[in-house]
């Protein structure tokens, strides 16, 4: 059976992400290996979901940030160890720190082993490059060196929005490769249209009322999601919200938990906003809110965004790459200030009718046949 390894940094991100991925190589016949560090799951508390997948899982002790250097050197010499036992055919790395330390391994086993003509194909999606428009200075400094010189080892580059994808086509790639664009991981459509769903028993286990007006924001409490601008927006507005019966409820785990708890307390936000913690029901949360916010710094393509669109929800977000393929132009907030939110809060609750754009390129099914297109290109090379 032909072997294909997928890497990632943290263990939770492919049940998250990738499992439409998972199944058009395993109906392409590839046994699907897994290294990642399932000793940090994120996006959710543990591995369960990877159960019954058919993936055989190895562990590499990956860390997240470039500067755990010796937890990487030995995640890197565990994936050294990996290509030496396993045949590959090709390796699918995803995730900043997966893609730099998947690709050097694979390029290094190349190369010793050259004189037996052993070839190994890389592919690297890029769910946002850390370099883009906006990005602070230090950033363009570390990352965008970085990824030029990464991608002399990358035979298929693969990229999620407009900006990177141009940004991309301009690095110089192994012989033969290949800048690609997919519109991230695809959206099941039919999963948000012709629901019905108990609204109002789903706002009581909430703790919300029928008429009572809700935001909602998905995403891990990091200081890159940027939760706490709408929690300073908010309490600008307080007495107006309380008028309008204004809730915001807040899904996800992260470090940032203790303060965005500490702001809600000093700003007497208790009734107004809440932490709901990592959820497996926002398709639900989705279709009983009013009004999605998406305040993150910084994104490629985000997931929970084309969720909320093809909720059909009204969305306010920050003006970066990747919100702006999916947000209407009048609901980006083109800077990252309280006001602006405040100012967009406002309209949404004066107006309620604002409108996004169709996502019919971002359906699954649209997203299943470009990927198998390039899987199918990788085989062939």
């Amino acid at each position: 059976m032909k072997n294909v390894l997928i890497i990632t940094t943290v263990s939770g991100f492919v049940p998250q992400f990738e499992r439409n991925n998972l199944k058009i190589l395993q109906n392409m016949g590839y046994c699907v290996h897994y290294a990642s560090n399932f000793k940090n799951p994120h996006y959710g508390f543990d591995n369960q979901r990877l159960k019954g997948t058919g993936i055989i899982c190895h562990q590499v002790d990956f860390d997240r940030s470039p500067f755990c250097i010796r937890q990487n050197l030995q995640a890197y010499r565990q994936v050294e160890d990996l290509l030496k036992k396993i045949p590959f055919d090709f390796i699918h790395c995803h995730t900043p720190m997966g893609g730099v330390i998947g690709r050097l391994a694979a390029e290094n086993f190349r190369r010793k082993k050259q004189e037996e003509q052993t070839e190994i194909k890389v592919l690297y999606t890029a769910h946002g490059f850390h370099f883009f428009r906006g990005a602070p200075l230090l950033n363009w400094l570390l990352y965008y060196p970085a990824e030029r010189w990464l991608a002399h080892y990358t035979d298929s580059l693969i990229t999620i929005n407009n900006e990177d994808y141009r940004r991309a086509k301009r690095f110089h790639l192994r012989k033969n490769g290949t800048v690609w664009k997919v519109n991230g991981v695809g959206i099941n459509m039919e999963a948000y249209q012709n629901i019905t769903i108990d609204r109002e028993k789903k706002r009581k286990e909430l703790g919300a009322a029928a008429d009572e007006f809700i935001f909602l924001s998905v995403g891990e409490l990091t200081k890159r999601k940027n939760h706490q601008v709408v929690i300073r927006a908010l309490a600008g507005i307080k007495e107006e919200c309380n008028k309008n019966k204004v809730r915001y409820f807040i899904c996800g785990e992260g470090a940032e938990r203790e303060h965005l708890l500490a702001l809600i307390k000093k700003n007497g936000l208790e009734k107004i906003v809440r932490l709901l913690g990592y959820r497996d029901d926002i398709k639900d949360l989705l279709l009983v809110s009013d009004c999605f916010l998406f305040p993150s710094k910084q994104e490629g393509l985000p997931v929970a965004l084309l969720e909320a669109v093809a909720a059909g929800k009204i969305c306010i977000g920050s003006d970066i790459r990747g919100n702006r393929e999916l947000i209407a132009r009048e609901n980006l907030v083109k800077r990252q200030k309280v006001k602006e939110y405040q100012n967009k809060i406002r309209k949404v609750l004066k107006e309620h009718d604002l409108r996004e754009e169709k996502l019919g390129r971002y359906s699954e099914d649209a997203v299943k046949k470009r990927m198998s297109i390039i899987y199918k290109q990788v085989c062939l090379k």
